[in-house]
């Protein structure tokens, strides 16, 4: 979407020359999320971008291991540790949803960025909040320390927004479905008014399929993944109207790419008595990945558009004269089609069991227990699974033991723990990869709301027993090509390096503070400095 970004930013933003070698902390730090982009992914195309990557990857301090170190590899989890030093353990954001028998409303089931309380609301219909998030980002200290300074998130998900915005945003923007929206009540600013007529004008009309470059065609695989769908050689070619898929489009982050670019001009973002920080989201790689899986034409096509989109846009950035940073990272990496892995060599890959799931496995169960409804519940297979509240707690005992013995006999899983033995365990320091299961799974694991049992799937067994369209490869796994993420620290003048050590996404608001000055005590988060990333000294 070069065309909207250039349009949407070029009345808001001015030619100005750009320091070479500040001494000075910047006066914006923009935070990027690019949903799904795998180490793996990042690694395999590398050499192959021009823009916006190679830019970050050639100029700035790059961490090639980075780490979304706990198991419940999801989007929200990812995102709530992205900037603010925490692991989900300690955000409260343990998935992307889980159940909460104990909410007064007769839908049990929660989304992690709603606020289940209001009236008349439900898991599908609900209201936007941060209300579950319980820990300060990265812009909640920094607006606590200097309230004059802006704090602005803008995203393809509301999620995102609302994890890496935390509570106390100036502005918030996502797409909403239809439009882009906003929690926050606030009246939209020219830039998001103009930002919904375009899209939506664009929507209208059907897309023009994408001309694969031979880098992608060689990549370009048909996989039946289910009858009457098919996927890997697709062109994200999208029928007018088409609000679904208009997410599995590069369209998708140069729409948000745009309107981040065009509020920095609007807002005067870096340019006010203290600094700001622009958080984005971009979205369409997870889209892409869970509708064709990444190692198709399809992925292909979305990489190289988006380096092409992020390079715009940090060009644009740079037109504005301020003095600015970037850290660029994910919120979990991505298992590929399980069709596609296995026809490559890969012996292990499979689909799920239908049967593993929560309820499917809580119905089994009932029967033994006198019961015709399910004795367990969750949200998909795998992960955490609830014991049904209205047990007694000796039957409750039975169902727990006869779920665990049910689940850890079963060949594709891996291991299945209890509550007991989880919180038995210390949420983990040190060196992410060096970790073992049971550790992935306490730094995300919160009492409160974590489920009775969590079930871990065996290496690249795929939670989706039945693929549909939109949805045929996805993430969620203790494994590490779900776990291993691309950090990336730029600024202007600062030495570039290439680094292997591992670490951690928690680490990057305790970096990120002394970037702009911003004190973070080492109590207050799970993370650490990394010394050097864009020229930081940690203390």
């Amino acid at each position: 979407m070069r065309s909207l970004l250039l349009a949407a930013t070029a009345a808001a933003l001015t030619a100005a020359p750009v320091s070479a070698q500040p001494t000075t902390p910047p006066k914006l730090l923009i935070a990027i999320s690019v949903d799904q982009f795998a180490a793996d992914l990042f690694d395999q195309y590398r050499p192959l971008f021009t823009g916006g990557f190679a830019r970050l990857a050639s100029q700035g301090t790059v961490f090639v291991n980075g780490y979304q170190s706990h198991a419940a590899t999801e989007t929200c989890p990812g995102h709530s540790t992205l900037l603010t030093g925490k692991h989900p353990a300690g955000t409260g954001i343990i998935a992307n949803d889980w159940i909460d028998q104990g909410t007064a409303r007769t839908d049990k089931h929660v989304y992690c960025a709603e606020d289940e309380s209001q009236p008349g609301t439900t898991f599908t219909n609900y209201k936007v909040s941060p209300v579950h998030l319980r820990v300060q980002t990265f812009g909640d200290r920094l607006k606590a320390v200097s309230p004059q300074s802006r704090n602005v998130a803008i995203a393809g998900k509301d999620r995102a927004a609302i994890m890496m915005g935390g509570r106390n945003v100036d502005q918030r923007w996502y797409w909403d479905g239809k439009v882009w929206s906003t929690d926050t009540g606030k009246t939209p600013p020219r830039t998001i008014a103009a930002l919904n007529q375009f899209f939506t004008a664009r929507l209208a009309q059907p897309s023009e399929p994408l001309v694969p470059p031979a880098v992608c065609t060689a990549r370009a695989k048909p996989y039946t993944v289910a009858p009457g769908l098919t996927v890997g050689n697709g062109t994200l070619q999208r029928a007018a109207g088409d609000l679904r898929f208009v997410r599995a489009h590069p369209d998708f982050d140069g729409a948000v790419l745009a309107g981040a670019a065009a509020l920095v001009g609007e807002l005067g973002l870096g340019k006010g008595p203290a600094a700001d920080v622009l958080s984005v989201g971009l979205s369409a790689t997870d889209y892409v990945g869970h509708a064709y899986g990444n190692g198709g034409q399809e992925m292909c096509l979305q990489m190289l558009a988006l380096d092409r989109e992020l390079g715009d846009f940090l060009n644009r950035i740079d037109q504005t004269g301020v003095d600015y940073a970037v850290v660029l990272s994910a919120d979990h990496g991505g298992m590929d089609l399980a069709e596609r892995l296995k026809d490559r060599g890969n012996a292990q890959a499979q689909r799920a069991d239908p049967a593993l799931a929560a309820d499917a496995m809580g119905k089994l169960l009932a029967p033994q227990f006198g019961r015709t409804e399910p004795v367990l519940l969750g949200v998909g297979i795998a992960n955490d699974v609830w014991l049904d509240r209205r047990l007694d707690a000796a039957t409750a005992r039975k169902v727990l033991a006869a779920a665990l013995q049910r689940y850890r006999a079963h060949p594709q899983v891996y291991a299945a723990y209890s509550r007991a033995e989880i919180m038995e365990v210390a949420v983990p320091r040190g060196a992410p990869d060096k970790w073992s299961v049971i550790q992935r799974v306490r730094a995300s694991y919160d009492p409160t709301r974590s489920g009775d049992i969590y079930v871990t799937l065996k290496p690249y067994v795929s939670p989706i027993a039945a693929p549909a369209p939109g949805y045929t490869a996805t993430h969620g796994s203790v494994w590490d090509y779900d776990r291993r993420v691309p950090i990336i620290f730029w600024r202007r003048g600062a030495a570039a390096a290439n680094r292997t050590e591992a670490v951690e996404t928690v680490d990057i608001l305790p970096t990120a503070g002394p970037l702009l000055g911003l004190a973070v005590p080492a109590s207050s988060v799970d993370g650490r400095c990394l010394d050097g990333a864009a020229g930081v000294r940690c203390r």
